[in-house]
């Protein structure tokens, strides 16, 4: 059975199951959730407990099912955790993950609670086997990031569990995306930064001024979601992560590959409308999913076939200027030569008109954006 996270509370003070398998790669998410869960289980008796790591090829998975099935002297009730950090348990982990799911159904759920954590999965993960067992047999967790345009709202809500909010109106909405620009990509830090709040003041309004004085600047940027915002048009968002990703130390060529992935496909697929395809099968021919598909459908009717020439013939200069290759017409440094193509793509698709050409974004004049 699958759950979402928000229905977890709601599920433990139901009664407990006897699995639960959490997967993804928020920590703070994921570890609040195994918090919950064993809390529970000790409040329903479970006071012993026992953790297996799965790692290397070399785990005794024999050891396991039989640890689980062992009842201890003094406490008959267990909590049993699997830890698999690599998210492979390779043929013999598989098999016995399955015997394990086999002898939870059996009758092992009713003195032990057992916890798998495990890493992101992909969907053929997701449908093999041994998770396919794990679901069948318990309670399943995805552990999904909190998306940046939600993240202002999950800011406010852990305010207002220890007795705090901003104030309300625009004045709120404005502290809130302050506090959502100095965290973004680092869920632990924002936990520990509105922490921090409830030690510094007490519970009642945050004005901007005490917010801003108090939470660092702790954010990390992620070179795929830059690709999101870039499509998105969020032209502030877009210079902040450059700044942010070149200060981290990421490759420019990386960066420069991601954009240029995308202007490449952007043609591909527009070149594929125009011929009579039909856009969702135009998308998937292309590899574009999840967000980055609703992305592209709103991006591809602001850019023309001008507009994407010159995106690819800037991607191409771009290319050589990562590589040390300098040009006459473009900034010589690495970064500030990906800020001019990242910009050239992310003008038009958030409707700011005007030509896209080598000379030709006009928000790097701008300064408020890049604030």
């Amino acid at each position: 059975m699958q759950l979402r996270l928000d229905q977890l509370p709601q599920h433990l003070r139901q009664g407990l199951r006897g699995l639960y398998t959490l997967h993804g790669d928020e920590p703070l998410l994921a570890q609040e959730a195994a918090d919950a869960i064993r809390a529970a289980a000790r409040a329903a008796g479970h006071t012993e407990r026992s953790v297996y790591t799965v790692a290397g090829a070399h785990f005794d998975w024999s050891e396991l099912l039989a640890g689980a099935q062992a009842l201890s002297l003094f406490a008959s009730k267990r909590i049993v955790e699997i830890r698999i950090p690599g998210g492979k348990p390779g043929k013999e982990g598989s098999e016995a993950l399955q015997r394990y799911a086999q002898a939870v159904q059996g009758g092992l759920g009713e003195d032990v609670v057992t916890l798998v954590t495990l890493p992101r999965l992909d969907k053929a993960t997701q449908a093999s086997a041994w998770f396919s067992a794990l679901d069948a047999a318990g309670v399943s967790l995805r552990i999904d990031p909190i998306e940046r345009r939600v993240l202002p709202q999950w800011i406010a809500q852990r305010l207002s569990a220890q007795g705090q909010r901003v104030q309300a109106g625009e004045a709120g909405q404005r502290t809130l995306a302050f506090f959502a620009d100095r965290v973004e990509g680092n869920l632990l830090a924002a936990h520990q930064e509105i922490q921090k709040l409830a030690l510094l003041y007490p519970e009642g309004e945050l004005s901007f001024e005490q917010v801003e004085a108090a939470v660092l600047n702790v954010a990390r940027y992620d070179v795929f979601k830059l690709a999101e915002a870039v499509l998105a048009g969020q032209v502030g968002r877009v210079l902040r992560m450059l700044d942010g990703l070149e200060a981290e130390g990421e490759a420019a060529v990386l960066v420069h590959w991601t954009l240029a992935e995308d202007i490449r496909a952007l043609k591909r697929v527009k070149d594929a409308v125009a011929a009579g395809r039909p856009l969702p099968m135009a998308l998937r021919e292309n590899r574009v999913w999840g967000v980055k598909e609703k992305l592209y459908e709103r991006a591809l009717p602001r850019l023309t076939d001008t507009t994407l020439a010159a995106l690819l013939h800037a991607a191409q200069v771009c290319d050589g200027l990562v590589k040390g290759l300098p040009h006459p017409d473009w900034p010589a440094e690495p970064w500030q030569a990906l800020r001019r193509l990242a910009l050239m793509l992310a003008e038009p698709c958030a409707g700011i008109t005007g030509p896209a050409t080598p000379a030709g974004p006009r928000c790097l004049a701008l300064k408020p954006l890049t604030q």
